[in-house]
């Protein structure tokens, strides 16, 4: 049976949440980069993170045995500012509001980034920055009322820290928004030009879009009319799979990375014909979808592919149905909605 690998020559991965975890590379992703590299997969680690250069955040991970150059890493600055020099000339002024790396990006995107709508900038890009304040915020505002064009690396509410969720680029953007009355145009997941300027750097034809999260990666893919692979390693859950909205639906699903290089560790939500490991009955009523198994292995006998055909089988029918709450006929399918992370 074809895998993943086998099927699409590029990988676009999200960072947080599918390569590392909490400042740790989750398992198994190092080994399978280089299975996937040494087949001649492309590997591009694409972020909506608008403040850490590609060669700061390559070398962060390969310290954690993620092999990464800085070619491979491709973040929402760097997007933002190919926006902003197709429509505009060389040299034009640009008011950034962010880090040192979007000034970078706008600085090598051959535009002139400034700081003041006294500089009369055509254009004004906004990324996060902890150093953001109203000053800034109030120069981006007098440039938008005068008129210049906007754009947002990316619209991300909130930021993961160690500390937890904290105010994102998409709140001072809102911020913004507010004020102005005005919508930027975003760079970033789940925007397409992030991952169209992956594929094109990659010069991939066949790319796979892999992500935890279904508001940002996954609707990404979807924007673009790319395939999607959800791995439930990071912020969104099997529950939060059955409940997803059409534009948020991936491709495919897997429990972690191995599921690109393994055919019985990932299953397709979309191909019906898809041969299954293990025998499943989705009964659909008005309250909830009811699993039963034609096999009476225990939950240690389960593999990953019986697993994750269980959550497929559900997932097409919840999709079809929206009823999205379960329950297990038997003790098998117990066992298997406990393996997806399911509660009867």
């Amino acid at each position: 049976m074809p895998t993943l690998a086998d099927r699409h020559d590029a990988l676009l991965l999200d960072l947080d949440g599918t390569v590392y975890l909490g400042g740790q590379v989750i398992e198994h992703v190092g080994s399978v980069i280089e299975a996937t590299n040494a087949r001649g997969i492309r590997s591009m680690y694409v972020t909506n993170n608008a403040s850490r250069p590609p060669a700061e955040v390559a070398e962060a991970l390969t310290a954690m045995g993620v092999p990464a150059a800085a070619d491979d890493v491709l973040t929402s600055p760097e997007a933002a500012a190919t926006m902003l020099q197709q429509a505009h000339p060389a040299g034009a002024r640009v008011l950034v509001v962010g880090a040192l790396w979007l000034v970078e990006s706008v600085r090598q995107a051959g535009l002139a980034p400034v700081e003041l709508v006294t500089d009369e900038p055509v254009a004004v890009v906004q990324g996060h920055s902890p150093t953001t304040g109203w000053p800034q915020l109030a120069e981006a505002c007098l440039a938008l009322r005068a008129g210049a064009d906007w754009v947002a690396c990316n619209n991300d509410t909130t930021l993961p820290t160690d500390r937890g969720l904290l105010p994102g680029n998409g709140s001072m953007v809102a911020a913004l928004v507010a004020a102005t009355g005005l919508q930027p145009r975003v760079a970033g997941k789940p925007e397409r030009p992030l991952l169209d300027e992956a594929v094109a750097r990659a010069g991939s034809s066949r790319p796979l879009v892999v992500g935890d999260r279904l508001d940002t990666d996954i609707a990404g893919a979807v924007k673009a009319g790319m395939p999607s692979l959800m791995v439930l390693t990071g912020v969104n859950t099997a529950a939060d799979l059955l409940a997803a909205p059409p534009e948020r639906r991936p491709t495919h699903v897997a429990f972690d990375l191995r599921g690109v290089l393994d055919a019985d560790r990932v299953r397709s939500l979309t191909d019906t014909q898809e041969p299954e490991p293990h025998s499943w009955r989705v009964t659909v009523s008005d309250t909830a979808l009811e699993l039963s198994s034609a096999d009476s292995r225990t939950g240690d006998d389960l593999s990953d592919g019986a697993a994750l055909a269980a959550l497929a089988a559900l997932v097409r029918q919840g999709w079809a149905s929206e009823v999205t709450e379960v329950r297990a006929a038997d003790d098998t399918a117990a066992a298997a909605l406990r393996r997806c992370g399911l509660a009867a």
